[in-house]
């Protein structure tokens, strides 16, 4: 099944020739938990490669960072990989690579060893043990956390500082990559960037390179409503679809069940309630305080993420109201304090004291399943350009995270990718000098618009009349040539792209899976859709094409064993 869209998307940025070069084997773009492990472990493969880790911000500025519950591993009594590997396929609803999660759930536990090696600090009960607690989907206790709710920080941190004992490892802080440079073979040959420095690397530059690692995050600010930082733009999806790679799922985009809600016109990042809030007691109810995910799954309120935000949503229009409710008040100052300090100080801070009071919750986008295709090293399609973290699609996720699984995902492809790269480096090559392809650039002031329409014709809740009024709405921000090149103006640019390719598969997959809700077809169909939805540029034109697979979720019989 194939879907041609008739809206052209820019090859590549509108920006002015680079003022600068530089030059590094290899580059890796994103100082998150994927692209900090990238680098160390390629140094640690082959310390005699030049590596440049490029970040948009500061060191510590994306997603991992804000990540509270933890991460995922089969480090506990009793707990195996298959039982990890149960749990992550049935929450992918079907789409899994199982392969890919095999690889996650088996060399996971070594790989948060590791970590804990490094300088990771994780919260311990007094005996020693590791502490570990239960999130949504999963049978076992198995996330480790780190400050309560601060794990992702605390990674950051110890990955940060062991960067810093590296030398070796160049980090430029500030830089937005903007385009990849193609060789003849239209292989990587190099990066474009746009660094707010000082000196000679300031304004937009290029590096020369034999691999580039994206590690660069999601896409959470196509919505107007997201747990992603402000960063999050879909930089490094939209380089790879513009230099050729494949695209894949997009339509799964995880809409967390719990998120504080702030208020009907509240924009950009939204405070997460960790589900492992949930996992250590909290529970959802409604505002006549009947607690409705009883009955709705063997896990009730720790069911899988779409099982929950779709249960909240449907209550939500059936009693006309704007939120539900988390009740955690039974945990007590005390418990709150030590296990939750982070969430209870921004509770407070929006007036809210989840001891005494209930937290107002609805969903808003969280994740991206979805992403460039790899194989199982982290490869693309474009030769010397691997992807890792939340910017790919290893296939581990499908069409619903399992909770925690994100970090490890980081952490063990990224270790993937640090094994293979050093002995299969391209030779160096120029870029093409006169590159044919046209340029565009979409003006920064029409993200907002970008943003409303994705979030209430794209968001949760879909049909095909809500994302084709989307896409028409998308086809009228379009490419403007009176438009200046700046930050913003790539960034929307981005954003147009990967919002156009989304709503795309989102029109084509006409079933009901995961995080994938549409209204028209409500339910799953296994016959007719198991499988993934790839994109790519061809000339500038998107091109979809549904790829049948095996469906790959174990609590659903196949057609021999009915």
């Amino acid at each position: 099944m194939q879907s041609t869209s008739t809206v052209t998307l820019p090859q590549r940025l509108r920006a002015p020739d680079p003022g600068w070069t530089t030059r590094a084997d290899v580059v890796v773009i994103g100082s998150g938990i994927a692209g900090l492990t990238a680098a160390l472990r390629i140094h640690a493969e082959d310390s005699s490669l030049s590596l440049l880790v490029v970040t948009k911000d500061v060191l510590n500025a994306g997603s991992t960072q804000w990540a509270q519950g933890g991460i995922a591993a089969a480090l506990g009594p009793g707990d195996t990989p298959e039982q990890h590997l149960h749990d992550t396929l049935v929450a992918g609803a079907g789409a899994c690579d199982e392969e890919a999660v095999r690889v996650l759930v088996t060399e996971g536990p070594d790989a948060v060893r590791e970590l804990i090696d490094l300088g990771t600090v994780f919260d311990h009960h007094p005996d020693g043990e590791l502490s570990l607690t239960r999130e949504g989907g999963h049978h076992r206790d198995r996330i480790a956390h780190a400050g309560g709710d601060a794990t992702g920080a605390e990674i950051q941190r110890a990955l940060i500082a062991a960067v810093e004992r590296a030398p070796a490892i160049e980090v430029i802080q500030h830089a937005l990559a903007v385009d990849l440079l193609r060789s003849d073979d239209g292989g990587v040959a190099g990066v474009t960037l746009h660094v707010l420095g000082e000196g000679q690397r300031d304004g937009v530059g290029a590096v020369h390179c034999r691999a580039v690692v994206l590690a660069s995050g999601g896409l959470g600010q196509v919505f107007s409503q997201s747990t992603n930082p402000s960063v999050s733009t879909g930089d490094g999806m939209a380089l790879a679809l513009r230099a050729g790679a494949t695209l894949r799922d997009l339509e799964f985009v995880q809409f967390h069940p719990t998120v504080m809600y702030l208020g009907p016109d509240s924009q950009g990042q939204q405070p997460l309630i960790s589900e492992a809030v949930r996992g250590e007691g909290a529970f959802l109810v409604d505002w006549e305080c009947a607690r409705f995910m009883q009955g709705q799954h063997e896990l009730a309120d720790l069911a899988p993420r779409d099982v929950v935000a779709k249960a909240i949503t449907r209550r939500m229009i059936e009693s006309g109201r704007p939120h539900m409710w988390l009740d955690a008040r039974h945990l007590g100052a005390a418990f709150w304090e030590r296990r939750f300090p982070t969430i209870l100080a921004v509770c407070r801070e929006h007036g809210i004291d989840p001891v005494t009071d209930l937290i107002p919750v609805a969903p808003a986008q969280h994740y991206a399943s979805g992403g460039v295709a790899t194989d199982l090293d982290g490869r693309s399609d474009v030769p010397g350009l691997y992807a890792t973290g939340e910017v790919a699609c290893s296939g581990v996720h499908g069409a619903n995270r399992l909770a925690s699984n994100s970090l490890l995902e980081g952490l063990v492809f990224s270790r993937r990718i640090a094994a293979v790269l050093p002995g299969e480096l391209r030779p160096w090559a120029d870029p093409v000098t006169a590159d044919p392809r046209p340029d565009g650039l979409v003006a920064g002031d029409r993200r907002r618009p970008l943003q409303e329409l994705m979030t209430t014709r794209v968001g949760v809740l879909r049909s095909a009349d809500g994302i084709g009024a989307a896409l028409d709405g998308l086809s009228g921000l379009g490419v403007d040539g009176r438009d200046v090149p700046g930050v913003d103006g790539w960034e929307t640019t981005n954003l147009l792209s990967l919002s156009t390719a989304l709503a795309g598969a989102a029109l084509l997959r006409e079933e009901t899976r995961g995080s994938h809700w549409r209204e028209d077809f409500p339910e799953r169909d296994d016959v007719a859709w198991a499988g993934h939805v790839d994109s790519r540029l061809v000339d500038g034109v998107l091109r979809q094409d549904f790829v049948a697979a095996p469906s790959t979720d174990p609590s659903t019989p196949t057609a021999e064993q009915r």
